[in-house]
């Protein structure tokens, strides 16, 4: 396993950079995250994960080891291969995706292209104790209609002792199904029922 090149880089796109290290010129896939960290420069330390197919042997790279890591959960998930990974890497940070699986935010998952409402389910599904165990908290930066409310809402949910994670669950899944909910009061009511 190649789990890193350390190298120049001769050629760069926002999809894919060529490093050349010793005598080498390495193909190496990346998302739009990771070409905004090496855009600027010309030597780098780029981690990878090189994946095996019979007719290909394709290298991925990545500018932090929590965005490979995240990259191999997501290709373990059953239907999604590593263009997909890529792509939610690009479309998403880390971090977004961690929360909106930990959250079982849906709608924020099927917003990248190629994933549909059963390969959500599946990411949520197989990945979110994973999640869970790597810890951290839930961001609020990508969840569905009115932040302002949510948050409000979500502040209110706390004060009553409620678990934040349940809590944001709860939130996204009252928003994902009923976008015209116009009241912090409405949306509290609504998230309780859930929890209830």
């Amino acid at each position: 396993m190649i789990t890193h090149i350390n190298g120049t880089i001769t050629h760069k796109t926002a999809t894919y950079i060529v490093v050349e290290a010793g005598g080498i010129g390495y193909h190496i896939n990346i998302s739009l995250s990771t070409y905004a960290k090496v855009e600027k420069l010309e030597k780098v330390k780029i981690l990878t994960y090189l994946h095996i197919k019979e007719d290909a042997h394709t290298l991925y790279g990545f500018a932090e080891g929590e965005e490979r890591t995240l990259f191999t959960h997501l290709i373990s998930v059953s239907g999604i291969g590593p263009t997909t990974a890529q792509v939610m890497l690009s479309q998403m940070s880390a971090e977004e995706i961690r929360s909106a699986i930990i959250g079982e935010n849906e709608v924020a998952l099927r917003k990248v292209k190629g994933i549909g409402p059963k390969a959500a389910k599946q990411i949520i599904l197989d990945l979110k104790s994973k999640m869970m165990k790597s810890g951290g908290e839930l961001t609020s930066s990508l969840l569905p209609a009115d932040n302002t409310i949510r948050e409000e809402a979500l502040s209110a949910l706390l004060s009553l002792q409620v678990n934040k994670i349940q809590a944001q669950k709860a939130l996204n899944k009252v928003l994902a199904e009923q976008p015209g909910v116009k009241t912090v009061e409405d949306l509290v009511r609504l998230a309780l029922k859930q929890l209830s």
